[in-house]
This record gives structure tokens, C-alpha cells and sequence, in this order.
């Protein structure tokens, strides 16, 4: 599985979120401008040890992501999503694209893509405004690792 951060921000997001694609197997792809320096002290503390376990890309922007990644399915994580994501079928390989933990994936992005692949996690709570995106990481790739395995 990939993940893809674009433009993330906090450091320890995108730690953890290393050790999580360590733990799986999973590449991980960051895409520029990043909110901190890869070798941040933050970022290399939350993903403990393991940096030397994580296949890791970086591009510096998102059409060359696209480019070098042309023929992979992507699935697009958003609050404006109106599929939740676990009605998805994952496949092996897949491309799980989620945003800044500020404000998400810009509307560009979003905008360019088919209803189907643009997906939610359903919060109950009206007040809550969105997740931890090191949990929503988690909690898809988990899902998706389900699915593949069964």
C-alpha cells in the first residue's frame, strides 16, 4: 500500500505515520512543500528508529507525484467526501492520498477527481471538525490491509 501526505505540516504526524507504513510494509510519499525539515528532530523522534525501514518518496510538488505514479489507483481523503471509506474495495498497491492537517487537500486536487475515489471518515459529533491525520492514516490503511488479507 501507499500512503501520501501532501503538504503536511507537524512533525510528529508524519513520524508516526512512518513507523505506521514501516510497521505494514507501506510506502510512504510526501509531497512538497513540507511544514518542516525531513530530518526534524520532531519528526525523527515520533518515527523512533525505524526511518531505515520506510521506503520513502518525496516530490516537490503534486503533478510530479502524479507523474511518477501514473498508473496506480488513488483514493482521495476528505470531510467533503460522500463515500465513507470503508464502502471502498482496496486493492493492493493503492494510493491513499491525504491532506495538511490544517485545511485538508486543496480544492484543486479534490475538484479534479471522480466522486468515487473522494472518501470520508464519518465523524458523529457535529463540533468535531475532522481527525488526527496520523489516526486517519491508521485507521484506512488498516481497513485497506483488511480487505486485501481476508
Amino acid at each position: 500500500m501507499n500512503i501520501v501526505l501532501v503538504y503536511p505540516s507537524i512533525p510528529p504526524n508524519t513520524g508516526n505515520i512512518s513507523r505506521l507504513c514501516a510497521a505494514t510494509g507501506s510506502r510512504l510519499h510526501l509531497v512538497e512543500p513540507l511544514g518542516f525539515d525531513i530530518d526534524d528532530r520532531a519528526v525523527r523522534r515520533a518515527g523512533l528508529d525505524y526511518w531505515d525501514s520506510v521506503d520513502l518518496s518525496v516530490y516537490p510538488d503534486f503533478e510530479t507525484f502524479i507523474e511518477k505514479n501514473a498508473g496506480g489507483r488513488k483514493f482521495f481523503f476528505s470531510t467533503a467526501g460522500s463515500r465513507i471509506f470503508h464502502d471502498a474495495a482496496f486493492q493492493a498497491g493503492d494510493f491513499l492520498i491525504f491532506g495538511n492537517e490544517t485545511y485538508g487537500l486543496p480544492d484543486e486536487i479534490i475538484s479534479a477527481q471522480p466522486d468515487d475515489r473522494i472518501l470520508n471518515i464519518p465523524i458523529k459529533l457535529d463540533n468535531v471538525r475532522s481527525l488526527n491525520l496520523s489516526n486517519c492514516a491508521a485507521i484506512v490503511l488498516f481497513e485497506a490491509l483488511r480487505q486485501i488479507n481476508r
